[in-house]
Formats: C-alpha cells, structure tokens, sequence
C-alpha cells in the first residue's frame, strides 16, 4: 500500500485569488488535494493588507515547504492587484496563459501569476480573470461551451482546448440593484430561497424567452402587483430572479442557438438555479464541479511554467 501523502509531497500551491475570496490548494503530483484553505482575504482586503504576507501565511499554515513554487489565477492579476498580468487575446490555448505567466519579483517562492482572456475581434469586447483556468480545466482539448454562472455570468467558447470567444452577462450584479436599490426593493426578499417559489421563478424565466423586449414593463409589474395585493414577496423575489436570468437565458440562445453540449460550472443555490433555467430555456446540459476545474487548469499550468 503506497504511503499517505503529506503536505511536504506537494509540487506546487494551486491559488484562486478573487476580488472579495482566496481559495488555496496544495496539489500533488496527480493532483490530489493535499491541504486547503478559504478565505475572505481578496483582492481588496490584500490590496491593503499584502499579497506576499497573506499567501505566506496560508501556506505555512498549510504545512507547505517553504520554497514551494504558487502558480496564481484572477484578480490578483488585475492592474489594482499584487502586478498586473497582461491579458491573452482569444483564441488562447491553456499554454497561452502559462507562457504569459507574470512572476513575482522579491519573493523566497516562485510566484507566477496567469493573465485573464480578452476578446477584441469582432465588435463584442469583454475580459475575464479566474474563469479562464476553470473553462480550459473543464474542456482541454474539447469542445464545449462552458456557463459559468455569477455577478458576472460568463458563456465560454471552447474549440479543439482554446478558448475562440465568450460573453458576460450582469445577471447578479442587475439582480443585486433591483432587489436592493430599485422600486422593487419595497416588493422583494432577496434573502428568500427562490426556488421555494419554482413556479413563479420557471414563468420568469419563460416570458423573458418569449418577448425579451418586455422585460422592463413585466419588472415594474412586479411592483404594481405587490401594490395591487397580487403577489407576496417569495413569489415576486422568484419572479425577478426568472426574468433576469431568463433575459441571460435569451440572449445565451441567440449567440449559441445549435449548441450540443453546455457544461454547467457552478454549486449550491446557483446550480439549482441556473439548471432549473436551463431546462426552462431547453439547453441540454452537464453539471460540472467549478473547484476541480480551477484544479486541474492551474495544475496543467503548473506544469509548464514551472517544468513540473
């Protein structure tokens, strides 16, 4: 029997560095998860705090050698983030973003942190950072399209392993400003689980599908059918929530309307949703595990820009 794995055995540290999360991991040489840390320290408590410090602190925590190289992903790459990572234009290939890799200087620790994706042909520009390594862990040398669903939900291209295009849609941050800060807050619970609602959620999700252009006008019926004594706040929370991502759902059909295969990245309340959506717009689809995905993209990275 092969002996249990510590983690002194880790090849490299696998990081996530969002803007309000860090997601640390500690990978053998096939993988295997040999330590973990979460925490809230982002991009902008680390931006106050220190990126090197708290990296630091989470791998000797973690029991890591001290000179074990960390291969970074997201917003630590960001231009108000630890050094900027210049972004790689699609199509981008897994060796695209480790040959791009920016290294830390100063450090006792190889550092490399990955650029994000641009997008700049064809008259629709958008950028991500962190999504990348999820997309090209979930579909390397695959074809695929990738939803990834959030504040700021991605649709990913994936031809041959290379990411060839991708759309973001302010689905949760609009979500966030309606229910919060619009009319609508006098009508809605944002703090309620929506699919305690299904109904309500699934017809608003098909009447963004069927007349997208009047979405505005069923939003501010919301408000007049709470006024009118018509709905309860679960019920229009779910509601607003269907007409957003169902206005996601739309507009996902219309650049993708033969698509074969959607691999769904995500968890929790957000993998409910988003399936439950899914099924409403008619998209056949694979529940994918986002984690493992980050997983394996920085590992395959890993690999190259530190010649694993």
């Amino acid at each position: 029997m092969a002996a249990a794995q510590s983690p002194k055995d880790a090849v490299c540290a696998a990081v996530d560095w969002g803007t309000s999360s860090l997601r640390i991991w500690l990978l053998g040489p096939d993988g295997a998860v040999l330590g973990e840390r979460r925490s809230r320290e982002g991009m902008q408590v680390a931006a106050e705090t220190g990126f090197a410090a708290i990296l630091d602190g989470h791998l000797e925590a973690l029991g890591a050698d001290p000179a074990l190289p960390a291969i970074v992903c997201g917003m630590a790459g960001a231009r108000q983030g630890w050094v900027e990572a210049p972004y790689a234009e699609t199509p981008a290939s897994p060796g695209d973003l480790a040959t791009g890799a920016i290294l830390v200087e100063g450090l006792s620790r190889e550092v490399r942190i990955l650029p994000g994706v641009a997008q700049k042909a064809g008259g629709r520009p958008d950028v991500m950072r962190g999504e990348e390594t999820i997309v090209l862990g979930l579909a390397a040398e695959s074809d695929a399209i990738v939803c990834l669903p959030g504040t700021h939900s991605k649709w990913v291209s994936v031809e041959g392993g290379r990411i060839t295009g991708f759309s973001t849609f302010m689905t949760g941050e609009v979500f966030a400003l309606l229910a919060g800060h619009s009319i609508l807050r006098h009508a809605v619970d944002s703090g309620l689980d929506v699919l305690s609602e299904r109904d309500a959620f699934a017809s608003g999700v098909e009447a963004s599908l069927k007349a997208p252009d009047l979405t505005l006008n069923r939003l501010f019926a919301l408000r007049a059918a709470g006024l009118l004594g018509g709905a309860g706040a679960a019920e229009t929370t779910a509601r607003l929530s269907g007409l957003v991502i169902g206005l996601e759902m739309a507009g996902a059909r219309r650049l993708h309307p033969g698509s074969e295969r959607i691999l769904l990245a995500s968890s929790g309340t957000m993998l409910d949703l988003y399936s439950a959506a899914l099924g409403v717009a008619g998209f056949a689809f694979e529940a994918a595990d986002a984690d493992a995905a980050v997983r394996r993209g920085l590992l395959a990275a890993a690999r190259q820009a530190f010649s694993l």
